[in-house]
């Protein structure tokens, strides 16, 4: 412990020297060697097994590294820590051959008994760090404990997954941040503090963390994929849009995501910015706790639907970036189902169902909780969340707001089942709607904390999905979703409320940075020119 709180009083004092050349004045002796990424809010945790949001994971993805990773320019999968892998002729056994050479940022080598470390602590109740920190998040939310039997050693480099079943999207899932190889001492020497003072292979090392303000990353000069070009990436938590793109319309920052659509003509207008657009993998969603009256009633979740103006919102608070949701899956994801009818927006219909549902109307208002940290699926959350109040309140459904929530506060809460109705969303980890409709809306993931955080729990809904995983035949996944999609409309536990562009903002001197729709793992070969250094 002694040892640990030492290093972390470095880390802080060399962090604070940094500061004062990236953000708080001072001379800057190579302008060109740091990179500083202006965004809404803090991570939560560095420990990626521990956490499920996206602030946490973007920075994680430059400290670790996965077995399998995504190409650059694709959403086909490559190798990472694993040269490579070869499965059973009945894919329960997977074998993976492991990088030689590789070392982690306090030097120890990359063996495979770093693989079984940080598998085992995520599925194995025994193992000495299982129960330190908190629990592994997205373990739970995949179902990980009913696919993977057991992860072991096979010699120094290589590395055996047993499965208990087949898993279609199995490799997709093991390039994802939770499931990244951390160095087992620096996690037994952390214990329950691992997540912040995270060491992993990755391009980047931790140098410091001001919590609430900024972390601060520095080169991995011995990274096996090739020495980064930039010396130091600081990612600065600036809540207020506004003040965003004050700074990086000054130059105080390089980049920018989550920009508000009104400001993207002012962005593409001016010479010094530039905008990178596409379409994105995403869906924005009110869920409502079907756990707790009135919400429980299908009717009342009907009246909800019918009383919220979608394209309404999506016209006058996304200025042309986002289409109206209709289903918990984008439609840029194979198996989407376009047939399906949405609800349409109608307060009549609305005030009718609650009539029919609730004669002596509600006992008391609603709680809407609206999260404060601007994401891709809503750029503006409380905007969305006070004309969605509106609109209930229109119909007569009393709605009182809870919108001051700090992003990690705000994940407990909804995640926990606080709310009536929650505001979340939902970036694709992988390219497969098991991804959506599994993690965000099975029965195994309705309990606390739960990714499914309208806890809804369908026996139709949770038969198909564990079907679709099993299944190998494309044509038959397409046909299992689909008729998943119609369930969950059927039944309304969500709002779906918007798909959006994933929009970045960034000063003009930014070079090879290209974003991808799944990952930030490639962000470490982005470096910035002489033109117009800021």
């Amino acid at each position: 412990m002694k040892n640990f709180m030492r290093r972390g009083a470095l880390l802080i004092l060399a962090g604070a020297a940094l500061a004062a050349l990236i953000g708080c004045g001072g001379d800057k002796p190579d302008p060109l060697a740091t990179f500083i990424i202006g965004r809404g809010a803090d991570s939560g945790s560095l420990d990626a097994a521990q956490v499920n949001d996206g602030e946490s994971f973007k920075v994680a993805e430059l400290i670790f590294d996965t077995l399998i990773q995504y190409a650059r320019d694709s959403m086909e999968i490559e190798p990472g820590l694993a040269r490579s892998w070869t499965p059973s002729d009945d894919n329960l056994t997977w074998t993976f051959e492991l990088r030689r050479g590789v070392h982690f940022h306090n030097g120890d080598l990359f063996t495979a008994d770093a693989v079984v470390q940080s598998f085992q602590r995520q599925y194995d109740p025994a193992h000495p760090l299982h129960k330190q920190g908190g629990p592994y998040l997205y373990w739970i939310d995949l179902g990980m404990d009913n696919i993977i039997e057991s992860v072991e050693a096979d010699g120094d480099y290589r590395v055996v997954f047993t499965l208990k079943k087949p898993y279609t999207p199995f490799l997709y899932a093991l390039a994802l941040p939770p499931f990244a190889i951390a160095s087992p001492r620096a996690m037994q020497e952390s214990g329950a503090n691992f997540g912040m003072n995270p060491v992993g292979t990755g391009p980047f090392k931790l140098l410091s963390w001001s919590a609430g303000d900024r972390i601060v990353l520095e080169r991995n000069d011995e990274y096996w994929g090739g020495r980064p070009p930039l010396k130091n990436v600081v990612f600065r938590s600036i809540p207020e849009s506004v003040t965003r793109l004050l700074e990086l319309e000054r130059g105080a920052i390089h980049l920018l995501e989550f920009i508000e659509p009104q400001s993207v003509p002012k962005v593409r207008e001016n010479p010094e910015l530039r905008i990178f657009e596409e379409e994105g993998m995403n869906v924005g969603y009110i869920a409502m706790n079907t756990q707790k009256p009135p919400m429980d009633d299908p009717r009342v979740r009907h009246a909800v639907n019918h009383a919220i103006d979608k394209q309404k919102i999506v016209d006058k608070l996304y200025g042309g970036l986002a289409s109206a949701a209709k289903n918990p899956i984008p439609p840029t994801l194979w198996s989407y189902n376009d047939d399906i009818e949405p609800f349409e927006y109608d307060p009549e219909k609305a005030r009718a169902l609650i009539q029919e549902a609730l004669p002596n109307g509600f006992e008391q208002p609603l709680e809407l909780y609206i999260m404060s940290n601007p994401r891709p699926y809503f750029l503006d959350p409380k905007s969305v969340g006070l004309a969605i109040q509106s609109d209930l309140e229109k119909v007569g459904i009393p709605v009182n707001t809870k919108d001051n929530l700090e992003w990690q506060t705000y994940l407990d809460a909804v995640q926990s089942g606080e709310h009536d109705l929650g505001m979340l969303g939902w970036i694709a980890d992988y390219p497969d709607p098991d991804n959506f409709l599994y993690v965000l809306l099975s029965k195994d993931n309705a309990k606390k904390p739960a990714g499914n955080i309208a806890f809804y729990k369908s026996d139709a809904l949770q038969e198909l999905l564990l079907e679709a995983q099993r299944e190998s035949s494309q044509e038959k996944r397409v046909e299992l979703y689909r008729r998943a999609q119609e369930i969950v409309r059927e039944d309304a536990p969500w709002v779906p409320v918007a798909h959006v562009k994933d929009v970045v903002a960034a000063r003009a001197n930014v070079a090879n940075y290209k974003p991808h729709p799944l990952t930030w793992k490639h962000f470490w070969r982005t470096s910035l020119t002489a033109e117009t250094a800021p």
